[in-house]
């Protein structure tokens, strides 16, 4: 057998794990930081009371974001049941649908321009990047605006390639049904990203859109807001100016004009974001951003269009979000699919023989010292067994010698795509509950349940860690400003429970666990390292 047909085979089969790979265990952990145990709340929220429109938390009306997440929540939550394996459902499916647009963007240029195993290696090597599988394994909005990005832009390219005319409008036609689903993703950055990539793409190629393209506008826009009028008709028609004011002008204009929601970075913030995203990759990104200087940027071949609209594609939402006040690595996720795009074609020319192999050297050095940075870091910092920091390591080391050593850059490539799927598998298993022991709520909750407080109200922590409003459902006490009431900041509710003779569980941070030890009336429920659980009775 040619070793390019049984390399092709190998691909296949890997991915076909990688298939499977995006689905399992996403209800290992419990939901993690800020976002996501809210969003979940909301989705449950809306769900339990019936309503696809009204978003709401603790009861309040929330209106920063918009519902097509909440949408997927509700309804594997319809099938499922409510747990982390429902919330994290619909994100999973996000990023296998994002793999899928990269894999059909560049299938439709490997058969028109004979680029032969393109579309093979783009769906390598974005199902084992990184940042894709940490954002897919997430319930948030960035992987669901990623995917409707993804798609948008992924149809306007190849209207671009079409054959003739009805076809260029069909694919229009889906590129603007995208755009609507993407404001349903995450509001105006849906429509903001398309367009100004897009714009960006004809500047840098110094050329105007065609007829057809100016044209698509006029029917075209009103078919995204059409799609999109689905929630904001509903949704605007019901609350009004209160909607308009916390949706738009709060988390829209506010948002990235200034620093209110508290997410300062500094200027150059989003590229060693990127960079990182696109581990294990990395060194390929910055061999094809090099290789730009031989570009045709006006070039009329499919090649060199697709090279210069995924540049744009890169810039524009890497310029325009890091002017904002506010920055969070989720913000420039959509970037990801044509950073993958370029790493893809650079991996494909290694592969076949026609690249230089720098990259896999790099690449190898990389992966050595993250597998032995990551073996002390178990061992010295997160204090796992010898065994399991081993095994973690273990996979990223022999990737990484066979990248730097192998004379086979088949054989490197997909060792690199296979260390990704087994260290992921072995840290789900052996690691990743005790790394992230100190960032839930769920297991001290568990705890008071099992002692027969399951039915108590809760004062939470106003901190990153929101998942006692997900696991504390419908307890969690709120402020009239809809946030979460502690302990520390609302003495008199404390005060009017003792005298009803009704207890109320706590948290408080662990450091200030002696102000309560000696009081009368307070019983540790127990701690997770970063915050303790009481019970005031």
């Amino acid at each position: 057998m040619h070793p390019s047909t049984l390399a092709k085979r190998v691909h296949f089969l890997l991915l076909l794990l990688f298939l499977a790979f995006y689905f399992y265990g996403l209800g290992q952990l419990p939901l993690l930081g800020p976002d996501e145990p809210r969003y979940a709340q909301v989705a449950r929220e809306m769900f339990l009371r019936g309503d696809w429109i009204t978003p709401t938390l603790g009861g309040y009306t929330w209106f920063e974001k918009p519902a097509l997440l909440y949408w997927m929540q509700i309804a594997a939550f319809r099938m499922f049941g409510v747990h982390e394996y429902s919330a994290r459902l619909g994100p999973a499916i996000c990023g296998l649908l994002t793999i899928g647009a990269i894999w059909q963007l560049a299938r439709k240029v490997e058969s028109k321009s004979g680029q032969y195993r393109f579309a093979e290696h783009a769906a390598l090597v974005s199902a084992s990047c990184l940042g894709l599988i940490t954002f897919s394994r997430g319930g948030s909005f960035d992987i669901v605006v990623t995917m409707t990005t993804a798609w948008a832009l992924s149809c306007f390219v190849q209207s671009e390639l079409a054959e003739n005319e009805r076809k260029e409008k069909l694919l229009l036609a889906g590129f603007y049904c995208f755009v609507g689903l993407s404001l349903l993703a995450k509001g105006l950055v849906g429509i903001v990203i398309p367009g100004g990539v897009i714009t960006a793409y004809y500047l840098l190629r110094r050329e105007w859109p065609n007829r057809r393209v100016l044209l698509s506008l006029l029917w075209g826009g009103p078919l995204a807001l059409l799609i999109s009028s689905v929630w904001y008709g509903p949704v605007i028609y019901k609350h009004g100016w209160k909607f308009i004011n916390e949706f738009f002008i709060q988390h829209h204009f506010a948002r990235y004009l200034s620093n209110k929601y508290h997410h300062p970075q500094p200027i150059y913030f989003y590229p060693i974001v990127l960079l990182m995203l696109s581990l294990p990759w990395t060194p390929f990104l910055v061999d094809a951003l090099i290789k730009a200087t031989n570009w045709k940027w006006q070039g009329r071949d499919e090649l060199n269009r697709l090279f210069v609209f995924s540049f744009a594609w890169l810039l524009f939402p890497i310029v325009f979000f890091s002017f904002s006040g506010s920055k969070l690595p989720g913000y420039i996720l959509p970037v990801l699919p044509p950073a993958l795009i370029l790493i893809s074609y650079r991996v494909r020319d290694i592969a076949v023989g026609e690249g230089s192999r720098w990259p896999l050297v790099v690449n190898g050095a990389l992966l050595l010292c993250i597998g032995i940075g990551g073996l002390v870091y178990g061992l010295k910092v997160a204090h796992l067994s010898v065994l399991c920091a081993g095994l973690v390591a273990f996979p990223f080391v022999v990737a990484g010698g066979l990248s730097a050593i192998s004379r086979s850059a088949n054989l490197a490539i997909t060792s690199t795509a296979l260390s990704v799927l087994v260290v992921i598998v072995v840290l789900l298993n052996c690691a990743a509950l005790t790394l992230v022991r100190r960032e839930s709520t769920r297991d001290l909750l568990r705890m008071a349940d099992a002692r027969g407080y399951s039915s108590l109200r809760v004062l939470a922590m106003p901190s990153d860690d929101r998942t006692p409003q997900f696991y504390a459902n419908g307890r969690v006490i709120y402020g009239a400003n809809g946030e979460v009431q502690a302990v520390h900041d609302v003495p008199q509710i404390v005060n009017a429970a003792r005298q009803r003779n009704e207890k109320l569980l706590a948290f408080i941070p662990i450091q200030d666990l002696r102000f309560y030890q000696s009081k009368p009336g307070v019983e540790v429920i127990g701690d997770n390292g970063k915050f303790v659980l009481i019970c005031l009775y």
